[in-house]
Parts: structure tokens; C-alpha cells; sequence
């Protein structure tokens, strides 16, 4: 008894130990579940906030700080015409009409040093003009019919390892004055423009001619002596009433503000032969142009009216090469009218002023006013902005300047630069464009995320049509009636495949399989439309077969045979292709589609991509499909089979309805898989940004363009944070895709769990 005792106690202390240490065992697994799990979520939340943190700038409004106000420098004798400042915001510029240049401290207006223009005798100055601002030239046009072109300077110097700014007056025509008008009267409107290309000035006489001069410089390089040519024109037909003259940067046409709203536009690219292009009323009827000028690069006008209103305005090619000025868009108008605009250095931004004493500054091409200051209660009659557009000098009518530090990284981002239709400049319609860069600083950034998007989309769109079909119709098919001994063959080579790296296959594709459709397009095009009606066809001519045939053919291996038809029907195929594109393509059927019916064939096109993305897509959803099919209990398929259903029946209304969940999750990690491929699309299309769904056009998606640009893109810039915007939607698709697509499989499974 005693020893019976013992035994059960020793086996009860044996049972307790050993569900102690199996409790111990899954209190440990559990807390490493938990822990991993959590720490996917702190991951992909860190992932998540970190390329927020880097996008959220982009969408931050300008701050100003620093705000400083002081007497006008240099007193208030002569009025002020323009003011600007150099790339360090230390020291602005003051040009008036007296012929003085001031320059003074950015911060506190203290004046630094004074020039002043050189006259000859018995002259005064009887007119002045600024040229676009990155050229820093001024020049005043004189009462005996000659100019004096003036550049500001900037030497920067480091003596005892501090910088130094010293500013400076240069004269890039010469000291003497540049005779433009040989009757010698006086010049009472000037324009003009000068840079590396040479000089151009416009002048008005005061007996209303128009005169278009060409300057060239030559300089001898052994004596360093110059010598200045001049070619002049007379402008006509000279319209009356004339208020301003604009020559553009690259010095091509002449813009020429007269009467109320009225706009000539001259061609002056051969300065012997001026010619009328164009005149148009800028401003709706009974609105009078207050200000008019010009944005960097020199193909855009800003007018401003005496209501407030701006509106931007720039040739536009109607016909052949005749261009046509057009309102492309307008802006919040300011409260009062519009006294004076001034562009920047180098973006597509602007400042203006109105006689309310308001500042405002707005980008043209993303459409946004950047910010409102209220400075004065007199109007506001100059604006110098600083070449890296952070920060503003401005002038009121009362004899003060008011100055500001400006952060202003991003001006060119807003919702509609992103995702709406943008007219950009030389473009003859709005379009959505991606281009982030260009070889000289004229150029208009175009930053729309919509066809990277629309690429990524199409991208994943074809790939699915190819992946899906092949993937879920093989599992069903390997899971369901294949033979377990093929079965053991097929799915792991279909899983090795699975492996295959990815940028093997956008090799392949694009070095390979885009010439070959290009070279076989008929053929091609007949293989995907044809192939499923050659199966069925084969599938009947099985049916067909006398059943002594058919019982050769163990079950399970019928597939098998599929193979040499699906072989012999594309190669069919591609002999018929040439005859047909002989017969009713003129023998090249991608230059048919070109010509005859319109549609743009690219060798690297959506075709090929969603051939080789499909093939890299397959293994992915029939792998995960093929388990959710395979899983389905044995005990529901014998019971169907025992209630008297066929096996289609039985594999349509139990197996497939209780695997949809997997089949689900297959399909959606197939559709994240090909989201985010890069190599495939970087390698197989031509990465162009365009919004077309052909499949014989290329596209970019998101992911490429990541991986093409980020290399290059300047950290903080721009460029840099939008590509992380891209980053962002991409992980915001993938996430609500993953969330809905759990959320139906969710679905699926509470539904059919009791089937």
C-alpha cells in the first residue's frame, strides 16, 4: 500500500513538473510573440514617422522673422526705382533716379558706401530700368539719347578668417555712354537686358520713336582695351500711349505696356527687323494695369491691376510655330491695387505690393500665396528680394524700408502642383509632368506625383492580370487534382522560382523579351488572346478520346500533356504573325499602330512589363494559394463526395469557398509584391512619366523613380523630400490595401468557417 502510495505520488510530482515546464515554456513563447509583434508595430510606425517627418516641411507655411524698419538710406531726394540685396542677406542696394546707388547694412539700413553715375555735361538722367535680377544690371537712359548700363559687384574677401563683402560698381558696356538714339533726344522710357549673350536695349524718345539697340563688346586681349558696337532699329508700328518696356532675358521679344490694359508683344530676335507679334488687352474691361513684370527665365508675365487682381500670362503655340499670349491662371488678388511686383532671382516666385501697404509674395507654378504682411499704411513703392529668395526689402511711399529674414525652402509644393493638372510653361495645354531637374536654371520644376502614381497602379494592374489567372488556376489545379507525385515536383520548383532575383528578370525583359514582341507583335498579341481557346480546345479533343487512350493517363498527370500543346500553339503563332503583319500591317505592325491608328508603341511598354512582372508575381500568389486550397479538410470534400456532388461541385461550392481567405491573402500580398517591384520596371520600361494606359506605352512608378533619383537629389532640397513623399504614398497604398484586404479576409473567414 505504502509503496503503491510512493508511485502515485512520484508520478504526480512528474505530471506537475512536466505541465509546469510546459506552462513555462508558453508563458516564454508567448512574451517573444508579443515582444516581436510589438516591435513590428514600433518598426513599421518609426518607418512611418520617420518619412513623415521629412515630408511634413514640404507643407509648412514660410515663416518671416527678424522684421526691421528704417529711413530710407541715402534720404528720400531722389525717389528709389529698385532695390535688391546680395546672396548673403548682409548688405541691399538702393538705385534712384538721381544716379546714386546706396548700398547699406540688410539689417539696420546703415549706409555703407554711395556711387554715383558719372554724367556727362550738360546731361541729366531722364529715365531708368532694371534688368532681370540675376544679372544685377541697372541703367539710366540720358536727355541726349544715350545710356549707361551699370552692374552691382560683389567682391568677397576672408581677411583674418572673416568674410568680408565689399560692394562695388561695375560698368560692363564701359564708362562712356552707349548712343542709342543718334538724334540724340532724350529717352523717356528704357528696357533693358544683359548677360553673356550680349545687351539689348529698348528706348522711348521723348518725340514718341522706339528704338531697339544690340550692344556688342569686344574686348582685345593684348591691350585689354574695348570697343562697344552698337546696331539700332527703329521700332514701328509704335502703338500710342506707351507706360513700359520689358525686354525678356534671352532678349528675344519686347513686351511694351500701353493705354489701360493693352499689351504689345515684339519679336526683336533679329534686331534689324523687329516685327509686331501680337497686341492683347491683359486685364478685364474697366480693370487699369498698375505693375508688369517679368519671372525668371523671362517667359512669363505677372500683370497686376488697379483692382488687385494677378494673373499670370505666357506664349502659348496655337499653330505650327505661332505662338499666342494666354491668362494661364490667377492668383489671390491683394486688398488694394497692385503698385509694384518683383520677381525672383531664380524660382517662379514673386513679390507685390499695393497701395494699402500689403507685401505679398506667391509662387506661379504651384498657385500659392506664400504669406501677407500688412508693413505700412502708405503704399508700398519697391521690392528687393535676396537671390536665394530668404528674405525682402520693401519701400513704402512714407520714406521707410522695411526688411525681414524669410524661410521659405518650398514654394514650388501645394496639392495642386502635385496632383492636378499644371500649365507649365512652353507646354500648349495643362498636363501632369514629372521632371525634377534640368541643365540650366531657367527651367520650371515639375514635380506631379499623379503619373508616378498612375504608372505604379498601371504597373501593378498588368502584372495581376497575367499573375492572377496563372497563379490562382494552377493552385487550384496542383492542390486539388494533380497527382501527389507531380505535385511534389511542380510546387517546389514553382517556390524556387519564387527566389529568382528580381533585376535577372528586368534584364531579361528588357534586353530580350522587349525586342523579341516588338519583333513578333501579331504573334504575340495572338498567344495571350488565343491560348485560352487552344485549351479548351484541347481539353475537348481529351473528351474525345476513346477511354482505352485516356486510362494510359494516370490521374492527376493530365496537365502533363498541355505542355507540348501550349508549346506548338505559340510557336504557330509566331509563324502566322509575320504573314499577317505582311498582309494587314504594311509588314510592321508597331509602326502601323504608330501612323495609322495613332497609338505610340515603345519597344520597353507596359506588355512586357506585365508579362515579366506576372512571371515574378505567379510564384508568390500560387505558393500561398495553393496551401490555403490543399489545407481545406479532407473531411469536407468526402463528405461532399459522399452526398452524391461531382468534384467541380465540390471543389466550387466547398473547397473554394472555405480557402477564399488564403486565396484572398495570396492575391493581396501578390498585388503588395508588385506595388513596390523596382528592378522589373527599372530595367523593362522606357521610365517615362506619362498618364497613358496603353499597353504599348511605357510608364514610371513610384518605387523607380525612387530608385533613379534619389542618388542625385540634394538632401532637404525639394527634390529630396518628395521623393520621401513618394516613399509615404506607397507605405500609406500598401497599408489601406493590407488593412481592407485583412478586413474581407476577416470577412471570408466568419462567413465560410462553417462550411
Amino acid at each position: 500500500m505504502n509503496t503503491t502510495t510512493t508511485t502515485a505520488s512520484q508520478t504526480s510530482i512528474s505530471v506537475e513538473r512536466a505541465m509546469g515546464g510546459r506552462l513555462l515554456r508558453d508563458r516564454v513563447f508567448k512574451n517573444v510573440m508579443s515582444v516581436g509583434g510589438v516591435g513590428v508595430i514600433i518598426a513599421v510606425s518609426a518607418i512611418f514617422f520617420y518619412l513623415a517627418s521629412v515630408v511634413v516641411p514640404l507643407f509648412l507655411p514660410p515663416t518671416i522673422e527678424s522684421r526691421v524698419q528704417f529711413a530710407v538710406p541715402g534720404g528720400t531726394a531722389a525717389q528709389t526705382f529698385g532695390l535688391s540685396a546680395e546672396e548673403q542677406r548682409e548688405i541691399g542696394a538702393r538705385f534712384d533716379d538721381g544716379g546714386t546707388i546706396t548700398f547699406f547694412g540688410f539689417k539696420d539700413g546703415a549706409v555703407l558706401s554711395q556711387a554715383t553715375i558719372a554724367l556727362p555735361p550738360d546731361t541729366r538722367i531722364t529715365s531708368t530700368a532694371v534688368g532681370e535680377r540675376r544679372g544685377y544690371s541697372v541703367a539710366y537712359g540720358l536727355s541726349d539719347g544715350r545710356v549707361v548700363l551699370t552692374k552691382q559687384g560683389y567682391d568677397v574677401t576672408f581677411p583674418d578668417n572673416r568674410r568680408l563683402i565689399t560692394p562695388a560698381v561695375e560698368y560692363p558696356l564701359g564708362a562712356d555712354p552707349i548712343v542709342v538714339d543718334p538724334r540724340g533726344r532724350a529717352i523717356v522710357q528704357l528696357a533693358i537686358e544683359h548677360n553673356d549673350d550680349g545687351t539689348t536695349i529698348a528706348a522711348k524718345t521723348e518725340d514718341d520713336r522706339v528704338i531697339v539697340s544690340a550692344v556688342k563688346v569686344t574686348t582685345n586681349l593684348m591691350t585689354g582695351e574695348s570697343r562697344s558696337e552698337t546696331d539700332e532699329t527703329e521700332l514701328a508700328p509704335v502703338p500710342g500711349d506707351v507706360r513700359q518696356m520689358i525686354v525678356e532675358w534671352k532678349q528675344r521679344e519686347l513686351y511694351m505696356l500701353h493705354g489701360e490694359r493693352s499689351l504689345a508683344r515684339y519679336d526683336i530676335g533679329n534686331k534689324r527687323n523687329p516685327r509686331l507679334l501680337e497686341t492683347v488687352e491683359i486685364a478685364a474691361p474697366g480693370e487699369r494695369v498698375t505693375a508688369l513684370a517679368v519671372l525668371s527665365g523671362g517667359f512669363s508675365l505677372i500683370v497686376g491691376t488697379d483692382r488687385g487682381t494677378l494673373a499670370q500670362w505666357f506664349p502659348v503655340r496655337e499653330e505650327g510655330t505661332t505662338f499666342r499670349l494666354h491668362r494661364i491662371r490667377e492668383f489671390k488678388p491683394m486688398a488694394g491695387a497692385v503698385t509694384t511686383i518683383t520677381p525672383e532671382f531664380f524660382r517662379k516666385g514673386f513679390m507685390a505690393g499695393d497701395e494699402r501697404g500689403h507685401l505679398a509674395a506667391y509662387h506661379a507654378t504651384s498657385r500659392r500665396l506664400l504669406f501677407t504682411e500688412k508693413l505700412s499704411d502708405q503704399p508700398i513703392t519697391a521690392i528687393g528680394i535676396p537671390p536665394r529668395g530668404n528674405g525682402y526689402l520693401a519701400q513704402d511711399a512714407g520714406g521707410r524700408v522695411h526688411a525681414a529674414v524669410v524661410h521659405n525652402e518650398y514654394p514650388e509644393v501645394s496639392f495642386h502642383a502635385i496632383w492636378e493638372k499644371v500649365w507649365y510653361e512652353s507646354y500648349e495645354a495643362p498636363d501632369y509632368v514629372w521632371q525634377s531637374s534640368a541643365a540650366n536654371s531657367d527651367f520650371e520644376p515639375k514635380f506631379s506625383l499623379s503619373p508616378l502614381t498612375f504608372g505604379t497602379i498601371k504597373a501593378a494592374t498588368y502584372a495581376m492580370l497575367v499573375a492572377v489567372p496563372l497563379a490562382v488556376l494552377g493552385a487550384i489545379f496542383a492542390a486539388y487534382f494533380m497527382s501527389p507525385r507531380m505535385r511534389q515536383v511542380v510546387k517546389p520548383t514553382i517556390e524556387v522560382m519564387e527566389a529568382l532575383p528580381t533585376v535577372i528578370l528586368g534584364f531579361l525583359a528588357g534586353l530580350w523579351l522587349a525586342p523579341f514582341v516588338e519583333n513578333n507583335l501579331a504573334g504575340v498579341l495572338m498567344s495571350i488572346a488565343l491560348l485560352p481557346f487552344g485549351f479548351i480546345v484541347a481539353a475537348y479533343a481529351w473528351h474525345l478520346l476513346p477511354v482505352a487512350v485516356k486510362s494510359r493517363i494516370a490521374p492527376g498527370w493530365e496537365a502533363a500533356l498541355l505542355i507540348p500543346v501550349i508549346v506548338a500553339m505559340i510557336w504557330l503563332f509566331m509563324q502566322l504573325g509575320h504573314p499577317i503583319e505582311a498582309a494587314f500591317f504594311g509588314g510592321d505592325m508597331p509602326h502601323w499602330l504608330t501612323t495609322e491608328m495613332g497609338i505610340t508603341f515603345e519597344q520597353r511598354n507596359s506588355l512586357v512589363v506585365g508579362i515579366a512582372m506576372g512571371f515574378a508575381v505567379t510564384p508568390t500568389i500560387f505558393s500561398i494559394a495553393e496551401d490555403a486550397i490543399f489545407s481545406v479538410p479532407k473531411s469536407l470534400t468526402s463528405g461532399s463526395l459522399a452526398l452524391g456532388a461531382t468534384p467541380w461541385q465540390t471543389l466550387t461550392g466547398v473547397v473554394l469557398l472555405t480557402a477564399s481567405p488564403g486565396i484572398f491573402s495570396a492575391v493581396m500580398i501578390g498585388l503588395g509584391r508588385a506595388v513596390g517591384e523596382t528592378m522589373i520596371v527599372l530595367m523593362a520600361t522606357g521610365n517615362t512619366a506619362v498618364m497613358d494606359f496603353s499597353i504599348f506605352t511605357g510608364f514610371r512608378t513610384l518605387s523607380a523613380n525612387i530608385g533613379v533619383e534619389m542618388p542625385e537629389a540634394g538632401v532637404g532640397e525639394t527634390h529630396y523630400r518628395l521623393l520621401f513623399l513618394s516613399a509615404l504614398v506607397l507605405f500609406g497604398f500598401t497599408f489601406v490595401v493590407n488593412t481592407l484586404a485583412e478586413l474581407v479576409r476577416q470577412r471570408l473567414r466568419e462567413k465560410y468557417q462553417t462550411v
